[in-house]
């Protein structure tokens, strides 16, 4: 089966069952992987700076490896069975049903007058503290989540999986999950995750302008506001403190006509990010479902310009 139409299935397989809890997940064992190499290799590279490159270069070529090794074996048990590993592992790439159900989970919460539960809810697809939040905060968390998590869960794995197929999805959610994991600017991961970090940002910056492209022409199809996407893509999508997140941020915010940032808390600590739009309104629980709306559509949009960018390149190749 030719690549594009095992990731189309793929794409089917993640909007009509999401995240395959049942199955042990890629993620998690990158994670696992990851957290299992992080003492040895401090205790025994005395450079933590050092100690954290060969950590990751590790995780990235040892998850590489296993993919292409799964792919192997099963090609040479059937054509079919080598299709169907291909599948799964495209499959548990891609995130976007899972964000919009826990989106949505959040939107239901607030539509059912339930602050608390919709606090819990949120916590889980964001990383700031969510117990003193009101209503437009939990939105506010909930929006930028999803306009964050569209690159690193939907745009960005297909863009690796149309360039590389699963060997090199894989070794992009690697990369991923070692942001998640060691990227942070704190004491202790300030020098072991430095090369984690900067990964995830090389790895983003085409996907991120791209998605960020699309929302506008999305925000078109769905008859919003994309010229305000286009205004403040242009004129915002600098501030924010990541050279990518703020690219797709930045355009949602401008789309749906609301402002993102701001104050946050982390772990008690409060956390003041550049502001992304203009205050025309607060950020209310109808804008979740505007979200998920364009994030399906922005991504959509995507896969098929990424598909056709390869197969013309085929073409041109082959010829």
């Amino acid at each position: 089966m030719q690549l594009e139409y095992q990731i189309l299935a793929a794409v089917a397989l993640d909007l009509f069952l999401g995240d395959p809890r049942r199955f042990p997940h890629p993620v998690k064992l990158m994670g696992k992987l990851a957290l299992a190499l992080e003492a040895p290799m401090r205790r025994a590279i005395v450079s933590q700076r050092t100690a954290g490159a060969l950590t990751a270069f590790l995780v990235v070529a040892l998850t590489a490896l296993a993919a292409w090794v799964l792919l192997i074996l099963a090609g040479f048990l059937h054509p079919y069975a080598e299709d169907v590993v291909a599948i799964f592992l495209l499959y548990t790439g891609i995130a976007a049903r899972d964000m919009i159900e826990h989106s949505a989970g959040v939107y239901e919460a607030l539509q059912s007058g339930s602050l608390s539960e919709a606090r819990n809810r949120v916590a889980m697809i964001c990383g700031r503290d969510t117990d003193t939040l009101d209503e437009s905060g939990v939105a506010r968390a909930a929006v930028e989540s999803v306009a964050e998590n569209m690159v690193d869960g939907v745009t960005a794995p297909l863009f690796f999986a149309v360039l590389g197929g699963p060997v090199a999805l894989m070794a992009y959610k690697a990369v991923s999950t070692l942001d998640s994991t060691f990227g942070y600017k704190n004491e202790r991961y300030a020098e072991f995750g430095w090369l984690s970090a900067r990964l995830d940002d090389v790895a983003n910056f085409i996907p991120s302008r791209i998605t960020a492209v699309m929302v506008p022409v999305a925000t078109a199809i769905l008859g919003g506001a994309a010229a305000g996407s286009v205004r403040i893509f242009f004129r915002d999508r600098g501030r924010h403190p990541s050279p990518n997140a703020g690219q797709a941020e930045a355009a949602f915010a401008g789309a749906l006509g609301v402002q993102l940032g701001g104050l946050s808390y982390y772990l008690g600590k409060a956390s003041v990010k550049p502001t992304l739009g203009d205050p025309l309104g607060p950020v209310i629980a109808d804008h979740i479902p505007r979200a998920n709306r364009l994030l399906l559509v922005t991504s959509g949009l995507a896969l098929v310009l990424f598909l056709v960018a390869r197969i013309l390149v085929l073409e041109v190749w082959i010829r």
